[in-house]
């Protein structure tokens, strides 16, 4: 018997993927648009590459491509950028609900295969506003679409959804994501109980569960290559190694250790913001300007085989196109580790299939001892002319930004 099918949408440069091969399942087919991130799937791996809009791609060209009939493959997997849900009226009620409606865009199409393809589970990441309280008109909207498939099709689908925190699984980066997690036959999935803790929360100190991978255990062993281009550069570079491993611009505040040379709150969490090594890494961006971080620890960019290592890439794996192109398809993607242990679950769970008893493979080792902070460097002179009394933020809701949302009750500040 083969390894369980799986038909992946959004496929990008293949996070879930790669985490779903750990769990030894294969995918038979990827579908991603993109081209770059086409050409990193193709670069690594032999899966069959559909390179087109999801929205120009008929379900049976996908199943004809898997190599699958209607009711086939183990597993349908992918995270469509959806519109927001809030947007109701993307979709229409009861049996006539418009999946190719093209205004239901990447949502719609997901929902499309699923109807069409049947696998024997689904799951469904990264949909934006699914799990807010309090704002869950786009989770009724989903489920009553699951609904209408499962009337359409005589399946049995019931959906489970969780936010979970990928550092709480071993991966070396606090990422939260949605995922929403189904069997045709109607078997209740439980999400994997975590397995890792912040050992910094005092009421977690007899837990069982390991601490944290750190960046530590992440990075120790790789660099960048010769030649790569990780230099910081514009306004804000020279001002990096005067902060702290673990901290951001906030150290340079009134509130902090540093200088006066900011407001309280009033810029970006990420705008200068660098790895500590005894902790995981804060949350690797998809398209960051040149102060955003997560940086290094030596006051540079992550070159891309460590942004790779945060995200629990196998290392086998290499990311094509341009810095910039690299960096989005790297920062988009689902941590693999995460990806593996969801995998693992779904396959003893429902599929009833053995899953591995072995170690995790891409979980990163524990790598002590950790190395002392790096010695900070004085602030340079011209950034020393910014050193005096500077505002705090106002408070959620009363920024500038927020401020101008409303401009017909205040004019921007």
């Amino acid at each position: 018997m083969g390894k369980p099918k799986v038909i992946s949408l959004y496929s990008g440069a293949g996070g879930l993927d790669y985490g779903f091969e750990a769990a030894d399942f294969d995918t038979a087919v990827a579908v991603e648009m993109n081209r770059d991130s086409c050409a990193t799937l193709r670069a690594n791996r032999t899966w069959p590459v559909i390179e087109r809009d999801i929205l120009k791609v008929p379900s049976a060209e996908i199943m004809e491509v898997a190599r699958v009939k209607k009711g086939e493959a183990a597993v349908l997997i992918g995270g469509p950028p959806c519109q927001p849900f809030s947007k109701a009226g993307y979709w229409s009620k009861g049996d006539s609900l418009r999946l190719d409606d093209p205004r239901a865009a990447t949502l719609g199409a997901y929902l499309r295969v699923l109807q069409d393809t049947t696998p024997a589970a689904f799951l469904l990441e990264n949909v934006e506003g699914l799990a807010y309280r309090g704002k869950d008109e786009g989770l009724k909207l989903l489920l009553d679409a699951i609904a209408v498939i499962n009337k359409k099709t005589k399946s049995n689908y019931q959906p489970k959804f969780q936010v979970l925190n990928a550092a709480d699984y071993g991966v070396p980066q606090l990422r939260k994501r949605v995922l929403m997690i189904a069997a045709r036959d109607g078997r209740e999935f439980r999400f994997p109980e975590p397995t890792h803790r912040d050992p910094a929360l005092q009421d977690d100190l007899f837990s069982e569960r390991q601490p944290y991978r750190t960046a530590w255990d992440a990075l120790a062993d790789v660099g960048p290559e010769k030649g790569e281009a990780i230099e910081l550069t514009g306004r804000w570079a020279d001002l990096l190694a005067s902060i702290p491993e673990g901290h951001n611009y906030l150290w340079h505040t009134d509130r902090m250790g540093g200088l006066p040379l900011f407001g309280w709150r009033r810029r970006y969490w990420s705008f200068l913001l660098k790895l500590a090594k005894h902790l995981p890494s804060w949350t690797v961006q998809a398209q960051p300007g040149p102060a955003i971080g997560p940086f290094h620890w030596q006051n540079r960019k992550l070159s891309m085989r460590e942004l790779c290592r945060i995200q629990t890439f196998p290392d086998d794996v290499k990311i094509t196109g341009s810095r910039t192109e690299m960096q989005r398809q790297v920062g988009n993607a689902v941590p693999s580790l995460l990806g593996e242990v969801v995998a693992r679950a779904i396959k003893s769970q429902l599929l009833g299939l053995r899953a591995a008893r072995t170690a995790l493979r891409l979980l990163p080792p524990v790598r002590l001892p950790i190395p002392a902070p790096e010695r900070l460097r004085a602030v340079p002179k011209r950034f020393k002319e910014m050193e005096g009394k500077h505002s705090a933020h106002p408070g959620t809701g009363k920024g500038t930004s927020a401020l101008a949302r409303y401009d017909e009750v205040a004019p921007p500040l």
